[in-house]
């Protein structure tokens, strides 16, 4: 007794030579938007990182103030409370907000066909109407060699690199935030806490959380993951300075990468990406 193997469905035709003559150029118009609007989250995060570090900075300086120079007056020290409070934004919130425009920009990249292709005035939309439709002009090139699945490749390549950064600072805002933290209010900042009202569902659009707690992080081409576990005991000068290091370095984004893609992108469109 012979048993068949299962029906391969059916491709989705690709669409009338008529339909195509038009959706190339809307098609064009859609992928230089999101390619520019990426290259302006990617400027948003370098704006955001910068910001960061220097309130990284403040407060691992505050801490060390505090620490070593007790009977020092330092009016900075009575705001250590409110320094960790706008650091828990400042260090982590910017940075998720770009990230989560990265990622929806990054699937909005199709074009599909608005209405019934017969229809006199052919329109064109984000967001499918038709499951037939895979908006992608049936695989053909958008502009001279590259398809809409190579653009979209290139743009999860990327986003992937500012996503695991993206974990990476998390672990490190919350190491920073528990600095001079009492034990009992080091808790304040487990793993499986927010950071700031409706953090998880920032991350849940970054497919940064699952399983009822944040994604664990880890490195670029690393298989193994980064331990979570909290501390208790108050960090030395030396592991601050490597706190701040790890946060300059964002060695999970190879920036010479990322500007190849733009490169690669804005030569093909015939734009300045960079």
């Amino acid at each position: 007794m012979s048993v068949s193997s299962p029906a391969t469905p059916p491709s989705p035709a690709a669409p009338p030579s008529s339909v195509l003559r038009l959706w190339r150029p809307a098609a064009q118009r859609n992928m230089r938007n999101q390619w520019s609007k990426l290259a302006s989250y990617r400027q948003q995060w370098a704006s955001a990182f910068s910001s960061a570090r220097s309130h990284a900075t403040s407060l691992v300086n505050s801490y060390l103030s505090q620490r070593y120079m007790p009977s020092m007056e330092l009016g900075v020290l009575s705001d250590m409370p409110d320094i960790r409070k706008k650091a828990r934004l400042k260090l982590f919130k910017q940075q998720v907000a770009e990230v989560n425009n990265m990622v929806s920009t990054s699937r909005s990249m199709r074009c599909y066909l608005k209405g019934p292709s017969g229809s006199p005035l052919v329109q064109f939309s984000s967001s499918s109407e038709d499951t037939n439709d895979t908006g992608d002009g049936g695989g053909i090139q958008v502009f001279a060699f590259m398809s809409v699945a190579l653009f979209e490749k290139l743009a999860e390549e990327l986003v992937e690199m500012f996503k695991l950064e993206l974990n990476l600072k998390r672990l490190l805002v919350m190491d920073l935030l528990s600095i001079s933290c009492e034990t009992q209010e080091v808790n304040e900042f487990c793993w499986s806490y927010e950071l700031y009202p409706g953090e998880f569902d920032c991350l849940s659009k970054c497919n940064l959380y699952e399983t009822c707690q944040p994604v664990t992080p880890r490195l670029k081409d690393w298989n193994s993951d980064m331990p979570t576990g909290q501390c208790y005991q108050q960090p030395n000068q030396e592991i601050l300075q490597v706190y701040l290091t790890t946060w300059l370095a964002e060695v999970n984004i190879d920036t010479h990468r990322v500007n190849e893609i733009f490169n690669v992108v804005g030569e093909e469109m015939h734009v300045n990406l960079l």
